[in-house]
């Protein structure tokens, strides 16, 4: 009798628990359709506010410097102050300063409206994938609701490119003035839907006020740096990073002497963990990296709008279809690791066949490279969140979702940089022409095939090791440390 009470009860809570995955997938649909419309409203916004291509650049460079710069302190303070309570939170005011976004008459006031939405995604983001990871029992189940939740992202970002078509076209403004109405749905849904239980014990030792100084601050000098490399002076790149560096290292220095740490510091012991970060570093680098080439492509040598640039993009929105759906039964059957592997190979595939671009290519010849870059993303993000997660104590699935979603963050400012500091040398001493420009998207292409390639050799050392450990002798049962 005992048994069958604690099935009834499991599938009360399996009820429960995807109830509230339907709104925590809302909140990241949220944050993948607020960044992509963006960049399709970039150039109405910058004819109506006046803003020079540098102020404008601030718009998007905002977003990255609030979200990457508190991710960490996000997700440690969803585990400290309680995931519900920072997820609710957040939310509020990510909803609040998209609207005061939408009524900017200056471009300072956008910017800033931007640099707190990034801070909000950055608080709510790793909330939100921390009471997944622990409303969800490892295994099957959790990895399911992970790629759910992947997919919901991606099919997020890839609509978005339509959507803020569609809205741009009426005025930019609703850009910022639809993520209010979806930001509202969604809050009033999460206040009925996610549980009150989450209380989490307060440290005897107080909040490491130290450390999220040095770690933020290390966090936003870094990405500064990586945002702003082939715009700055050398000299302030380089002493940009360095104080990101000695930020750093004092944050080490303070979390071996906190009797409370912000982040404790063995959980980089993961080789697991590092792998799916330096993973997703790769994946989102190579990824937005590529998607900057084929728009400037697209809309600057073959003069399409953003509408016909977003629909051209759309083929890659298949990874909201196969992420849900084919990528749990692949990873059921070979684990997640060779499906990551599989899947960063097959972008590196992806992008190399974009290499012969021309002034006069067909969509069809665009095409399999925009299916494959969809697939290959479905098979990949996903699994990357499984393996980031995995195996990592209750207490610190916010940290460790705040250390993913940082490199992803990162990644994609990294990859950008990397681009277009490329596409910035091969123009130089051209002519300007357009096969010039062409010449330099083509060799910045190599730039995401490289990181992808990169991506599947770091992700196959976890294919060896595990293959290593198969033909091991088995060890004595010991406690996991």
């Amino acid at each position: 009798m005992k048994a069958t009470d604690t099935d009834l009860q499991g599938n009360r809570n399996g009820t429960m628990s995807w109830g509230l995955l339907i709104v925590l997938c809302g909140a990241i649909f949220l944050e993948g359709i607020d960044v992509s419309m963006m960049g399709v409203a970039l150039p109405s916004i910058r004819m109506e506010l006046g803003m020079s291509t540098g102020a404008l650049s601030w718009v998007v460079s905002a977003y990255v410097l609030g979200y990457g710069g508190f991710m960490l302190l996000g997700g440690r303070a969803a585990d400290l102050l309680g995931r519900r309570r920072m997820f609710l939170t957040w939310l509020s005011i990510f909803l609040v300063f998209s609207g005061i976004g939408g009524f900017a008459s200056e471009g300072w006031m956008l910017i800033a409206a931007r640099f707190v939405t990034g801070v909000a995604a950055a608080f709510m983001t790793p909330a939100g994938l921390s009471i997944i990871t622990t409303s969800f029992p490892e295994g099957p189940q959790r990895n399911k609701a992970l790629l759910v939740y992947a997919g919901t992202a991606a099919a997020g970002f890839s609509l978005g490119l339509v959507v803020g078509g569609l809205l741009t076209g009426l005025d930019w403004r609703w850009v910022f003035y639809a993520p209010v109405i979806l930001a509202l749905v969604i809050l009033l849904a999460a206040i009925r839907l996610i549980p009150r239980s989450d209380r989490p014990e307060r440290s005897p030792h107080g909040f490491d006020f130290g450390g999220a100084v040095s770690i933020t601050g290390a966090m936003l000098l870094l990405v500064s740096a990586v945002v702003h490399v082939t715009e700055a002076e050398w000299i302030w790149t380089l002493g940009t990073l360095a104080a990101g560096l000695l930020f750093l290292a004092a944050f080490v220095v303070i979390e071996r002497r906190s009797a409370s740490p912000l982040m404790r510091l063995g959980i980089l012991r993961s080789g697991a963990l590092l792998r799916a970060n330096l993973g997703a570093i790769l994946l989102t680098g190579s990824f937005f990296g590529f998607q900057f080439i084929a728009v400037l492509y697209l809309q600057e040598l073959r003069g399409w709008s953003a509408l016909e640039t977003g629909l051209a993009l759309l083929a890659v929105g298949v990874d909201a279809i196969l992420a849900p759906t084919l990528t749990p039964r692949l990873v059921n059957r070979f684990g997640s690791v060779r499906v990551i592997c599989g899947g960063l190979s097959l972008a590196a595939v992806s992008y190399a066949l974009f290499l012969p671009v021309d002034l006069d290519w067909s969509y069809a010849a665009m095409f399999p490279t925009m299916i494959l870059t969809g697939i290959a993303f479905a098979l990949t993000y996903g699994p990357l969140t499984i393996a980031a997660t995995d195996g990592i104590a209750e207490e610190e699935q916010g940290l460790a979702g705040g250390l993913l979603s940082t490199s992803m963050q990162f990644g994609a400012a990294l990859g950008l940089s990397v681009v277009t500091a490329v596409i910035d040398l091969a123009a130089a001493g051209t002519d300007g022409s357009p096969q010039a420009a062409l010449d330099g998207f083509r060799t910045a292409l190599w730039v995401p095939v490289t990181a992808a390639l990169l991506g599947a050799a770091i992700t196959s050392i976890g294919l060896r090791r595990r293959s290593a450990a198969d033909l091991s002798p088995p060890a004595p049962q010991t406690e996991r440390m």
